[in-house]
């Protein structure tokens, strides 16, 4: 009997307008419908095939945000291989790691890289191709210029491999998280469904394509809707603004929102027809989402994903949107608290590690059968690493990393309880507490503030207004001051980056 295509690709064509409804329109103002987008799609399938990738193979891809950086990932579904996106900042000693850790049969990257990742790829027997910035010059676009625009789709099953992502990599060697053809179109589905994206809809895509929340929360689910993006190649708070009264909804990270406030001509008018707005990859804080509403007339919504899962859970798109908060889980998604050491289930309110399981849920880390193994429960519940609780009402609240949790003095310290108390004192932007060695307590906690402009906040000011707050041991031993706090890509605070920049703080 012939293979039933029950891939990622093959749902998102059954939801796919035909002829010249709009598929993307990119910044320089060029337009892409989806019949274009199938056509170019299919040169592009056409010339990896040619270029030797094959169902099951890897693809590399390391190239700056545009229209045919997106229209490779699709060819790469097409052709039935794996698609292996990694961030365009890293240099060439990090790409010898991940290319030789994931052996892709071909790997694509800028013009100007070409000769810096050549000696890694032919050492790997991968084919060497080029896309440039601009998603109109190198190689991919000269071959498949000259290519056919059919091209049958290699039919997949539902577990087989669709993408690669490696996780950040703050503790030991960035992991390859395998997700499945079924992991990405379950949830792009049960987000379509619970955001309740539409034909009718146009995303305002201002997010980086080597991420899940670009490519897969936002790409996926809009092609799965039928949808329509305005793709920019980086968030830019004039260009968002500009092309806000063409959108229906955003999905961004905190680091959007807080610089769109501090823009005037952000107003209540400027997002009136907006439906949605969306904020995840780190968290928000409350006060961003009060002002938010009070500006625009729009709560957030916030949800909760990770690299190995997708989306988790979200707020509701009808209802109360609690700031703080991250929802409820996603349909088909498990979501329970557990003792971080025995794994035993804990009752409403009590703080524990996430647990997860569900058709979200990644097959396993590429290569690396034993982490794959500690990081499930025997009853193939996945360990997220994150602390949180579920309330009386079945909300998730996300307390912190694990690896982030502070121990003074024997008592555990939660960083998110402090740092919720830090961000409401006035002159104070954020805050971020981690804990630093010390020969007495083990761990001390220690504050890092960032002022707001022209704040003359003291450290004796910020601690004087915790101290009817907060317990004694959960009071920073140290408040110390900084222009910014360091991110991640996706605007996480590095927490890991903190404690080695003030490891020796307490050292007599």
């Amino acid at each position: 009997m012939p293979q039933i295509d029950s891939g990622l690709f093959a749902q998102m064509r059954t939801a796919m307008p035909e002829g010249a409804c709009a598929f993307l329109r990119t910044a320089d103002a060029r337009d892409i419908s989806y019949a274009d987008m199938l056509a170019r799609s299919g040169q592009f399938a056409n010339c990896l095939t040619a270029a030797g990738l094959r169902t099951g193979d890897r693809l590399a891809v390391q190239v700056e945000k545009s229209a045919e950086a997106l229209l490779l990932y699709l060819a790469c579904l097409r052709v039935g291989a794996i698609f292996l996106p990694l961030n365009p900042s890293y240099v060439p000693a990090e790409m010898e790691y991940f290319l030789d850790d994931a052996g892709p049969a071909c790997v694509v990257v800028a013009p100007e890289k070409e000769s810096a990742i050549a000696t890694i790829a032919k050492r790997g027997s991968s084919t060497l191709l080029t896309l440039g910035n601009d998603g109109r010059t190198g190689s991919v676009i000269g071959r498949a210029r000259n290519m056919p625009e059919d091209f049958r789709d290699v039919a997949r099953a539902p577990d087989d491999v669709a993408a690669i992502l490696y996780t950040s990599g703050t503790t030991g060697r960035p992991k390859g998280a395998m997700l499945s053809q079924d992991n990405l179109a379950s949830n792009a589905l049960a987000l379509r469904d619970l955001w309740r994206f539409s034909r009718a809809d146009v995303l305002l895509h201002a997010l980086p394509l080597y991420h899940t929340h670009g490519l897969f929360t936002a790409t996926n689910t809009m092609l799965m809707a039928g949808a329509s993006m305005i793709l920019l190649p980086k968030f830019d708070v004039g260009e968002v603004l500009a092309c806000l009264p063409q959108a229906t909804a955003m999905m961004g990270v905190p680091t959007f929102y807080t610089r769109l406030l501090e823009d005037p001509r952000l107003t209540r008018g400027k997002a009136a027809h907006m439906r949605l707005f969306v904020c995840g990859s780190a968290p928000l804080l409350p006060e961003t989402h009060r002002t938010w509403l009070a500006r625009t007339g729009h709560a957030i919504v916030e949800r909760y994903g990770m690299t190995e899962t997708n989306m988790i859970a979200s707020n509701p798109y009808d209802g109360e949107r609690i700031a703080g908060t991250v929802g409820l889980p996603l349909p088909g998604v498990e979501i329970r608290i557990a003792d971080p050491e025995g794994g035993a289930a804990l009752p409403a309110g009590r703080i524990g590690m996430i647990e997860l399981r569900g058709p979200n849920v990644f097959k396993g880390y590429w290569r690396k059968a034993d982490q794959t193994k500690s990081a499930f429960r025997e009853d193939g519940f996945f360990i997220t690493g994150d602390l949180g609780k579920i309330d009386a009402f079945g909300v998730l609240h996300i307390v912190g990393r694990a690896k982030d949790l502070v121990i003074s003095g024997g008592l555990n310290i939660y960083p998110r309880e402090i740092e919720a108390e830090i961000d409401t004192v006035a002159g104070v932007v954020e805050s971020a507490v981690i804990g630093v060695p010390h020969s007495d307590f083990g761990e001390a906690v220690t504050a890092i503030v960032v002022r707001s402009e022209g704040s003359t906040l003291r450290e004796a000011d910020v601690l004087a207004a915790l101290s009817s707050r907060l317990a004694n041991f959960k009071l920073p031993k140290r408040v110390l001051f900084a222009d910014e706090l360091p991110r991640s890509a996706m605007g996480k605070v590095q927490k890991n980056v903190l404690r080695d920049r003030h490891r020796t703080l307490y050292c007599s």
